[in-house]
């Protein structure tokens, strides 16, 4: 069985000389599985529909956004100039989300080579997300019957606070976050459970903190999961502050994929942050983590087979 991934680089977002967010690494992801000869399916992530978002978000700031009238506080918030290009590009990685979902529903595994825009709140955006593609896939899904109860297993650097904030009062949703306790955002919010690291934390304690994670998980029980695979913990990350390396965030993705596994419920893999120097060390990193589920995903068909 192939693994279907959606992807949204097809919708590029023009950005001015010298802007930090590495555009880049979508295509060169994309270019880094299709060479791998791993069982993938790449399919162009369509664009959300505007109900679905509005499930979840203040259908003003949705209008606002799409017509380009967000107050320039708001803009400067989210961290990218407004263009039509970002609107579509913005829907396509909610709609590769929502997708990626729905063949997780079918397969077990799915993912979307995009997302984890987990800074967005109900009525606002925030550092390079907009709208919070996890949190309208899980309304999408719950909306159609399909699960009520979800792990969102957030281990991006930042903590996931529009995503925390979004579900805080929602029994039926566990948020786990695993990030820098002094990185951004520097307000955090109140995730199910949320555990901070020191500046530079290596990887054993790091494994460590995230096995502690998915036993949470585990006793959770969710009829789905939502995995942020950010890699921005990588050491050489420009905007991490953690000391991570290659195979550390290797075995992390192991833990995770093994868990899923184990629980036997679809998973939906979403890339989150990345913003090492030079880009390909980014691009390696988040490969890494398809690729592994791809490998641990295989070896249960044939279990299974």
């Amino acid at each position: 069985m192939s693994i279907k991934l959606y992807h949204c680089d097809q919708h590029p977002i023009p950005l001015p000389p010298g802007h930090k967010f590495p555009t880049r690494k979508y295509y060169l992801l994309r270019e880094a599985l299709e060479q791998s000869g791993a069982p993938f399916e790449f399919r162009p992530a369509p664009l959300a529909e505007l109900g679905a978002v509005r499930r979840v978000h203040d259908s003003d700031y949705v209008d606002q956004f799409l017509a380009g009238r967000l107050e320039p506080a708001a803009v400067r918030r989210i961290g990218f100039p407004w263009s039509e290009h970002l609107v579509r590009r913005t829907l396509a990685s909610v709609g590769g989300t929502m997708s990626a979902a729905s063949s997780a529903l079918e397969d077990g595994i799915s993912g979307v080579l995009a997302g984890g825009t987990h800074h967005a709140f109900r009525a606002e955006g925030s550092g390079f997300c907009v709208f919070n593609d996890i949190a309208v896939a899980i309304e999408d899904v719950r909306s159609r019957g399909f699960a009520s109860r979800f792990a969102i297993i957030d281990l991006d650097v930042h903590q996931g606070d529009g995503t925390a904030k979004l579900f805080e009062e929602d029994d039926c949703v566990l948020t786990l976050s695993v990030h820098g306790r002094n990185n951004f955002p520097f307000r955090k919010q109140r995730s199910k459970i949320d555990i901070d690291l020191d500046d530079w934390t290596e990887d054993e304690p790091y494994l460590e903190a995230v096995a502690s994670g998915l036993a949470e998980v585990r006793s959770f029980r969710p009829e789905m999961v939502f995995y942020q695979s950010g890699v921005d913990g990588l050491r050489e990350d420009k905007l991490g502050r953690l000391g991570l390396t290659h195979q550390g965030l290797i075995q992390r993705d192991r833990l995770v994929f093994l868990e899923v596994r184990a629980l036997d419920v679809p998973c939906v893999i979403t890339l989150g942050g990345g913003y090492a120097d030079p880009i390909e060390l980014t691009v390696q990193a988040h490969a890494n983590t398809y690729l592994t589920a791809a490998e641990i995903f295989r070896k249960r068909n044939e279990a299974t087979g």
